[in-house]
């Protein structure tokens, strides 16, 4: 049997997210593009450690990672990261692991249409005018609404890592 190639464009979670609040230039966000294996038998994306380096990605743990031949190993999980496959993008972090990109079957089944926002072009431009401390209302009131998931084990391990690679607490304070 062949091999299924895709051409995968990876983008660092944060960096994107810092662009749409305006605190990163849109030209500074890390990006990748990799000639990437599609590999049905891998549940994850597993990238190189130079392409989790070069998009700037955080280690965040360590998991047991099975090989096709049963051979087990423990390796880096990166912080989140944008895969984008032929139009199509989802969110998730990826193993650290090999020479080459691979494209498991939760990235490839789990991509959803791009939508791309236009950044914005300065802060001020970016925000509607609200009352003072608007912001840090809905912002609290955000922060406790995750905390009280995260407490009951109901929050996307997706949202609490991006609120912890933010530096953003998820306690009410």
């Amino acid at each position: 049997m062949g091999e299924v190639r895709v051409k995968a464009r990876l983008t660092n979670a944060v960096d994107e997210a810092l662009v749409r609040r305006g605190m990163l230039g849109a030209e500074q966000v890390r990006i990748c593009e990799a000639d990437a294996l599609v590999d049905t038998g891998a549940v994850r994306v597993v990238v190189p450690a130079q392409v989790a380096s070069r998009l700037g990605l955080g280690i965040r743990g360590r998991r047991v990672a099975e090989d096709a031949d049963g051979r087990k190993e423990i390796v880096d999980v990166t912080g989140m990261l944008v895969v984008e496959l032929e139009g199509r993008d989802t969110l998730e972090e990826a193993l650290v692991l090999g020479d080459e990109v691979l494209i498991g079957q939760t990235s490839a089944g789990e991509a959803r249409p791009v939508r791309r926002l236009p950044a914005p072009a300065s802060r001020a431009e970016s925000r509607p005018s609200r009352p003072a401390g608007h912001e840090d209302q809905v912002a609290r009131k955000c922060r406790n609404s995750f905390r009280k998931a995260v407490l009951a084990g109901l929050a996307s391990s997706s949202v609490v890592l991006i609120f912890q690679e933010l530096g953003q607490p998820l306690s009410s304070g």
